[in-house]
């Protein structure tokens, strides 16, 4: 983390743990009821990797799920990496500053993904750089959201996926049920804004951005579920995630294949459980319905939302669905199902 982002957080009482993640303490009653359920957000447990040189645009192309092209000044996307398999090792939120591209993804799988990418630089002019240090981000949501930004003199982009970039700071708003920004700048000129948000939000840790992720249908692989989904089974084909025009990429022929010539036989929902043991990223999921011997599913995402209940993203095999009858672990507590807010087309039905 940049010594400044550091010091940013240290003055506002987070601390770090032995890994470096940022730990704010519970904020009192009157605090919370001063910001009206506004909350502020460090995202140092995104991760960047920034792409730069003339063949840049041209060399994620042949890497990514999502059309590189449609990249703008205003508009970011959602995309992935996948094996030969067709199988994601990582997906991100893709989005341009000036010269770079950066793609920002669970921070524990940046150094695997920036090896593996280099693989296929071969000639190409083009860089790879973990830049997780060189650029702060910040993350606000509720209903605050366009009177935070006002008072940080920075413009609501005025659509999901948009961007606008205002003295050095790129805005993204986010999708989802609650009001939702991102911030990206670098460390000295996003410590004002840090400030001025103070003002209007209370602080909170990344499992409650986790949940908003959640709640609005968004994943993200972690170390546990690399390789393990198809784009399509985690819903990124509904999030503009991937694109199937664009021609050749690595894991495109898999990729394809399910969209056109496949059934979708397993999908992600939303779910809630009651557990006493916290569900993690890639734990199995089962079912008396099940027809595959590779079980039901697995959890994409979890994030507490009281003593011994969370809310989840889960793939889930459909016919496990129809039955409702999924369960985490082999004889565990069942799942409570749910469509994400973006539904699922008809001609993907169940």
């Amino acid at each position: 983390m940049h010594p400044v982002w550091q010091e940013v957080l240290s003055a506002s009482g987070a601390q770090f743990d032995e890994n470096g993640r940022v730990r704010f303490p519970a904020p009192t009653l009157d605090q919370v009821d001063a910001a009206a359920g506004c909350r502020l957000f460090d995202l140092s447990a995104l991760g960047l990797i920034a792409v730069q040189g003339e063949d840049a645009a041209n060399f994620l192309q042949g890497q990514l799920t999502n059309d590189v092209r449609e990249l703008s000044e205003n508009h970011v996307q959602w995309s992935s990496h996948c094996s030969q398999k067709g199988r994601m090792l990582a997906n991100f939120l893709v989005l341009r500053r000036g010269d770079t591209i950066y793609l920002q993804l669970s921070a524990e799988l940046v150094p695997d993904l920036l090896k593996r990418l280099r693989m296929f630089v071969l000639r190409s002019r083009v860089t790879l750089e973990d830049a997780s240090d060189r650029l702060a981000r910040l993350g606000i949501a509720g209903d605050c959201v366009a009177a935070a930004l006002t008072a940080c003199a920075l413009g609501m982009p005025e659509r999901e996926n948009g961007m606008t970039l205002t003295d050095e700071i790129t805005v993204i708003r986010l999708s989802g049920p609650t009001p939702r920004v991102e911030l990206i700048g670098p460390p000295e000129a996003l410590r004002a804004h840090w400030q001025t948000l103070l003002e209007h939000a209370v602080t909170a840790n990344s499992e409650d951005w986790t949940l908003l992720d959640i709640r609005a249908g968004i994943p993200l692989v972690h170390q546990q579920t690399v390789d393990a989904f198809v784009p399509q089974m985690t819903n990124m084909h509904l999030i503009d995630g991937v694109s199937f025009n664009k021609g050749c990429y690595t894991g495109q022929e898999v990729v394809a294949r399910m969209q056109y010539l496949g059934k979708l036989k397993r999908r992600m929902y939303l779910a809630e459980v009651q557990s006493e043991t916290p569900p993690q990223p890639g734990d199995a999921l089962h079912s008396t319905a099940s027809s595959s011997q590779q079980g039901s599913g697995a959890v994409v995402m979890a994030s507490p939302v009281g003593p011994g209940r969370y809310e989840l993203l889960v793939v889930v095999e459909t016919n496990a669905v129809a039955a409702n009858q999924v369960r985490l672990g082999e004889g565990g507590p069942l799942l409570t199902l749910t469509t994400p807010p973006y539904g699922f087309p008809s001609t993907e039905d169940s």
